[in-house]
């Protein structure tokens, strides 16, 4: 049975334009499909970071036309763009941004009260069981900042799926971690897309990480070369 596209990406087009016009991202096609773990990966300055902003939605200033989950993500205003978001994508980033006065607990909720899918006894419970599926539950009611940095970045995984996302992004998720937890975050990601068809997108300069993802995708001066 062929597996549904979870993000298409068609001929998209990025300049910057500050001090002069540079094009950063040359006609980029790509297709992926749902439950797939994929590394992007390139030199610095190649385009990839700007890539995953286009793919994620957050940059919203290029050509060409973005799909995901079969609907157009192009054209929408910042507002259905922000919505598509919080249902549709889970993203991590290379540091975690929690909030440091916070529980762990807290943190996790933070978006799916703000999707109001859910009561908030719904989302303490939901946070709990995501908190546990990375083994960070006993940390739930301690501040943020108590945390080791592996400990963190598993809270901020555990917040990116607090509203099961489609797609979970990931820019550099390991870039600040040792190889124990970066092997540990990679663990996580894969159980996500083996175990849950969760689809993930990651940027990473990690070799390793990305050679044992399911597809690399290698950019080179704003192409995709493989």
């Amino acid at each position: 049975m062929q597996k549904e596209t979870a993000l298409s990406a068609q001929n998209i087009v990025k300049y910057f334009h500050d001090p002069v016009d540079m094009k950063v991202l040359n006609g980029i096609n790509l297709d992926v499909l749902k439950g797939e773990f994929v590394s992007i990966v390139g030199k610095s300055g190649c385009g990839k970071s700007t890539l995953l902003y286009v793919l994620s939605t957050m940059d919203t200033d290029y050509e060409g036309e973005l799909i995901i989950n079969g609907a157009r993500a192009t054209g929408k205003s910042l507002n259905d763009l922000a919505r598509l978001r919080n249902e549709s994508i889970g993203f991590v980033f290379q540091f975690h941004y929690l909030l440091p006065d916070f529980t762990c607990l807290k943190n996790v909720m933070i978006p799916a009260l703000k999707l109001g899918k859910w009561s908030y006894k719904e989302v303490e419970e939901r946070a709990y069981e995501k908190l546990k599926m990375f083994g960070v539950h006993e940390q739930a009611l301690k501040k943020a900042n108590k945390l080791s940095g592996g400990q963190q970045q598993r809270v901020a995984i555990a917040r990116s799926l607090i509203n099961d996302p489609a797609i979970v992004m990931g820019d550099e998720p390991t870039g600040n971690l040792d190889s124990k937890n970066t092997g540990i975050v990679f663990d996580l990601f894969q159980q996500l897309s083996k175990e849950y068809n969760q689809t993930i997108i990651t940027v990473t300069h990690d070799e390793d990480f990305a050679r044992r993802s399911d597809r690399i995708v290698e950019m080179a001066d704003g192409s995709v070369i493989n």
